[in-house]
């Protein structure tokens, strides 16, 4: 058998804990269980940093640095003294041996294994989707899709003869991550243009919002629905709801209706899958919706109940019958804080309980001063009220003070002006051209 990183101290034995994964539910999951004494606790991750995934999208239009939106793992848990850190990527897992094995490295021995691997973005079979449009789910998608917005805006300048006048984009999915893609990328072109001077025309420009559904929003209330379009189209984004994008091509997209619109860029935010991740594939057993682990009402594997799987990669029943909870932050933080307590209850010799979603709310941003807010109870919110209300929650949710303090001045900086901002074309080495 391979050797393990993770051993029992001589004298002192400690369940052994390996969390595959440094999302919102593998943190979660660290968090309650840090400087538990008689637990160990491994965080397996291919990226050494947390991702705080609801900023992506301002990332990717230049809103944000990378680092205002990601913290080192090793940081959020320097003061605990039974939590570690392994920056690796797991290939599977060897449920008979319980061991998680690495890439490269030395294997890891677990007693309790969480899988909290996250997803990926969701295509749905469409011919082109995944090889020609831009993600936007992981820290990386939102740096190569900002180099790629603001690399394709210096070409137009450089050349508008081979080009046109202006530059459309095509952001596909009407969800909160559509949505919020939509608006900052409207405000994107206006600041290039009238603060760059950028010689693109703005009324030949065109960001187009394709959805497949009759309304924006789908889990909001109607009349935040309603509100999220008026102030999108307002802003001169185009809604195409209720057509399909049936192929993403190099020029653009082709839809269900017959029609095609030709675009500099088709960025995907239509939903994300679990299938072709280290939780769908590391199982025997069949997978659930979206290719998600199916778990068990306290949230262990099905068969496996030293394995537990929470956040995207799970199926996670909300409570209330045969629901399965939406892939959400909210979600996914407190599915991990569960899944620990039920750990702790298997070490204690005490029973496990059926996780319950309690839903706290939905919020979106629709663009500058500008967001809807829906809580569990209450009226919608929107407007100004509603953007400061994001963007209290998102601050407050954020790691680390220092990524607080950046965030919160940015924005501030960004509410009375519209700053310079980090427009950098940066490519990583490997990739310059």
């Amino acid at each position: 058998m391979a050797s393990s990183e993770l051993q029992h101290q001589e004298g002192t034995p400690r369940t052994r804990v390996v969390v595959v994964g440094g999302g919102f539910a593998g943190l979660s999951v660290a968090r309650v269980l840090s400087n538990k004494k008689d637990v160990e606790v491994m965080i397996v991750d291919q990226h050494n940093f947390h991702t705080f995934l609801p900023l992506l999208y301002q990332v990717a239009t230049a809103g944000l640095e990378p680092a205002d939106v990601a913290y080192p793992i090793r940081t959020i848990f320097r003061k605990s003294t039974n939590i570690s850190f392994r920056h690796g990527k797991v290939t599977s897992i060897d449920l008979e041996h319980k061991e998680v094995l690495l890439a490269s490295g030395p294997h890891l021995a677990y007693d309790h294994l969480v899988l909290a691997s996250g997803a990926s973005a969701e295509f749905f079979g469409v011919p082109g989707a995944s090889e020609l449009s831009l993600p936007l789910y992981t820290l990386a998608d939102a740096r190569a899709l900002r180099n790629h917005l603001l690399r394709t805006l210096e070409e137009r300048e450089a050349s508008p003869g081979d080009y046109g006048p202006g530059v459309t984009f095509v952001v596909v999915g009407g969800g909160p991550t559509g949505v919020e893609m939509s608006g900052a990328l409207q405000e994107l072109l206006e600041i290039c243009v009238r603060r760059d001077n950028l010689n693109i025309d703005l009324d030949e420009s065109h960001v187009v919002l394709v959805d497949q559904g009759t309304r924006l929003l789908p889990v909001f209330p109607e009349s935040a629905s309603t509100y999220a379009a008026k102030v999108l189209e307002k802003r001169g984004i185009t809604l195409r709801l209720g057509a399909n994008v049936v192929k993403v091509t190099p020029d653009g997209v082709d839809l269900s209706d017959g029609t095609s619109i030709e675009a500099a860029g088709v960025i995907w935010a239509a939903g994300v899958s679990a299938r072709g991740t280290l939780a769908a594939e590391a199982l025997p057993h069949q997978p659930g919706p979206q290719g998600r682990v199916r778990v068990e009402p306290d949230l262990s594997v099905l068969q496996h109940p030293d394995v537990w799987a929470v956040g995207d990669a799970a199926a996670v029943l909300s409570g209330v019958g045969d629901d399965v909870c939406a892939q959400l932050a909210q979600v996914a933080m407190q599915s991990g804080k569960h899944c620990a307590k039920q750990i702790l209850a298997v070490l204690n010799d005490r029973a496990t309980v059926p996780f319950r979603y309690r839903d706290k709310g939905i919020m979106a941003t629709i663009g500058r001063r500008a967001a809807v807010a829906k809580l569990n109870h209450g009226p919608v919110i929107k407007g100004t009220t509603g953007w400061i209300a994001w963007l209290a929650l998102h601050l407050f949710y954020l790691v680390g003070y220092r990524n607080r303090f950046r965030v919160l001045t940015n924005w501030c900086w960004r509410y009375l002006d519209w700053p310079s901002g980090p427009r950098l074309i940066m490519a990583d080495v490997e990739t310059a051209e």
